[in-house]
């Protein structure tokens, strides 16, 4: 059986669905549209083709849940999400605001290998090198400053 193919923007809509099922434990057209800023028929064609694929339950006017299979992959979508923005603020320092937004940029494209190690790097650097870590923030806050 070859593995499914999910486009980046698939994983985007699963992760908006996650999230706002995790948030407000009902998912709804509306909402997908507010959170991907898209309008609701753009919502309706990405749930269709997620349906099509089993990755959503979805019936016009009805409900939408994720299955099993588009929750495992809106959670390793949304995990690889938090792991990257807090990496990217926490380590190297990137202010938050753009952090979010490369981490939503990265974690459509990076590997399971690469987010393992950035996660065991992370780990190590902040409890084997607290004060490296601390200088090297410092110097990139100081830097913003002269900006």
């Amino acid at each position: 059986m070859r593995p499914l193919e999910i486009s980046k923007r698939e994983e985007e809509y699963l992760e908006a669905m996650y999230i706002l099922h995790k948030n407000k434990g009902v998912i709804r057209v509306k909402d997908i549209a507010k959170m991907m800023k898209v309008k609701p028929p753009s919502v309706v064609d990405a749930l269709k083709k997620l349906a099509e694929k089993g990755l959503v339950e979805y019936e016009k006017y009805d409900r939408i849940l994720l299955t099993e299979e588009g929750k495992r992959i809106a959670e390793e979508t949304y995990s690889k999400h938090l792991l990257l923005t807090r990496f990217f603020t926490d380590i190297l320092g990137i202010p938050p605001e753009i952090a979010e937004h490369d981490a939503c940029q990265f974690e459509h494209y990076v590997s399971k290998i690469t987010v393992e190690r950035i996660r065991e790097f992370a780990q190590f650097i902040q409890e084997e090198c607290p004060y490296v870590l601390k200088q090297f923030l410092k110097g990139k806050l100081e830097e913003k400053g002269k900006e």
